[in-house]
């Protein structure tokens, strides 16, 4: 089947450029960009001026299956994400139980093809998520695991957090990190400093991100290994992060898109919502990311996709469970960083489809001839107030219920495939 995408403002996040074009897909390609009429026989999509990007690829996904079905299934994490403009999601492998087997990693294969878009798997780094042992990293990348984490269970061994990167190192394998210094940030609610004092929750500080990344980047040093930082939240962790990338490590970082559009203040009135791991940072630690994110100390923005029940939230602040949900409102988030003239769409795209696809080593991301033609269609613009009701996925936990948003998805192709029109609901 051939598409032609006519009348577009085409996001490229390679050039970093903004160009009106046509667009051409076949067989799931793109095959042409430009100034060109319609094929014969194409489909015509007017775009009417709209914006067309790159499919978003999301790092660090949480789905429920399996164990937590209740909160999460394939099916619905891969309506949300289409209707969200993700085509790709890299899912975490802290399920119950842990992705930590090729039978598991198989099985989660298996379910999610029932998905509307692409689901790649990473799998845990070390037994059950437990860093007591290292996994089968190589038996588990022949069964197609993208990267290996053990997610927000930080290894406090460091002799068996060096021996798994080093064995990762020798076969290439990307490992992603959580840091954090895991005694520090134990029962951890908030943020430590004047603001946590006065609502008296326990806080933790800034300072156990740089810890714990510090203590990464060492082991990266010793052993060689690719790395990639989930998140990082906190000014005091970037000029770590700035001098590993100096020093020439194979070193990137991530940061949630929560972080760079919420910070501490948002949980003054105790709403669950916003409980996150890690947890909110001060105004001035979210401008340093949004920098840092401009100048490419940090690589990759994500939606850190986190589904929890109304019974785990439904909880005292202290005692909640953390996490929210984000694939659907991951791209309109985003957009408040452009409409706040602080990042370009280019640029937003660089951090949430190109530098991802990027580090996985896969081909999406881009808008180039050749490239896979999984495309988001969005109107920047269009504003709404987000009803938490209206999202798809199963859980609802959602921080920007309420919010007043402007930015919505149009249409969501896959492979040239139509996954989502906003015009059919």
């Amino acid at each position: 089947m051939t598409l032609f995408f006519e009348n577009a403002r085409l996001i490229d996040p390679e050039a970093l450029t903004e160009t009106r074009a046509n667009l051409v897909v076949d067989n799931g390609i793109i095959a042409a960009i430009g100034a060109m009429a319609a094929p014969a026989g194409a489909e015509v999509v007017d775009c009417g001026g709209l914006c067309l990007a790159p499919g978003i690829v999301d790092i660090g996904v949480k789905i429920g299956e399996p164990g937590e079905r209740h909160r999460e299934s394939f099916r619905t994490a891969g309506r949300a994400a289409a209707a969200g403009g993700v085509t790709t999601v890299i899912a975490r492998p802290d399920t119950l139980p842990a992705i930590d087997t090729p039978e598991t990693l198989e099985f989660v294969t298996r379910r999610a093809a029932e998905a509307p878009v692409r689901i790649r798997h990473m799998a845990a780094l070390t037994k059950a998520r437990e860093g007591r042992e290292m996994t089968e990293i190589g038996f588990l990348l022949d069964a197609g695991a993208v990267a290996f984490t053990d997610a927000d269970a930080v290894t406090t061994d460091a002799k068996v957090l060096s021996r798994a990167f080093t064995y990762a190192r020798s076969l290439g394998a990307l490992v992603i990190g959580h840091p954090q210094e895991p005694g520090l940030s134990a029962g951890a609610a908030c943020t430590s400093g004047k603001f946590a004092s006065l609502r008296g929750l326990p806080g933790v500080s800034p300072m156990a991100e740089r810890i714990g990344l510090e203590r990464d980047l060492a082991l990266v040093e010793m052993t060689g290994v690719r790395y990639h930082a989930d998140q990082i939240t906190t000014a005091r962790a970037l000029p770590a992060l700035a001098r590993a990338k100096e020093a020439g490590l194979d070193v990137t970082a991530g940061i949630s898109i929560h972080h760079l559009t919420l910070n501490e203040f948002d949980v003054g009135d105790y709403r669950t919502f916003f409980k996150l791991t890690p947890p909110l940072r001060s105004e001035e630690d979210r401008l340093a990311m949004v920098a840092a994110l401009a100048d490419g100390v940090i690589d990759i923005i994500s939606s850190m996709h986190t589904p929890a029940d109304e019974e785990s939230k439904r909880l005292p602040f202290e005692a909640a469970s953390s996490g929210a949900v984000g694939l659907e409102t991951f791209l309109p988030a985003a957009l408040r960083l452009y409409h706040a003239g602080a990042l370009s769409l280019p640029q937003l795209f660089r951090a949430m489809a190109l530098n991802p696809a990027r580090r996985l080593g896969l081909a999406q991301g881009r808008i180039a001839e050749g490239a896979p033609a999984d495309l988001v269609l969005f109107d920047p613009d269009a504003p709404f107030v987000l009803d938490r009701f209206s999202l798809q996925s199963k859980s609802k936990n959602t921080p920007f219920d309420g919010a007043r948003m402007e930015g919505r998805v149009r249409a969501t192709f896959v492979a040239g495939r139509k996954v989502f029109d906003a015009a059919e609901g």
